[in-house]
């Protein structure tokens, strides 16, 4: 049985990478330093990650949709993106209980 590479597409790769990676450095931020100014940055982060990220999910989607090809690295971005959800609410759960 041959294994295939998972494709993805260049924007939803990029976006989802870019949204786990500057998340988790304010999550890891906070948790260390404690600094209040690093969860009001966190919040707007998420607001406008939410936001990037559901417009990206959109245009994936409806490439995904469209695509007549074989080729659906486009559905696999969907996926990818969708993965943020969790780990965010993992976040904020963790920041809830931390601040208790």
């Amino acid at each position: 049985m041959i294994m295939k590479k998972i494709q993805y597409s260049t924007v939803g790769r990029n976006t989802f990478l870019t949204s786990l990676l500057s998340g988790t450095l304010l999550f890891i931020s906070y948790v260390i330093t404690e600094a209040d100014f690093l969860l009001i940055l966190g919040f707007y982060f998420v607001v406008i990650a939410a936001v990037v990220n559901l417009l990206v999910l959109l245009y994936e989607l409806l490439e995904f949709l469209t695509d007549v090809t074989d080729k659906k690295s486009s559905g696999n971005s969907v996926l990818l993106l969708l993965l943020n959800i969790p780990i965010t609410i993992l976040y904020l759960l963790i920041l809830f209980n931390y601040n208790m």
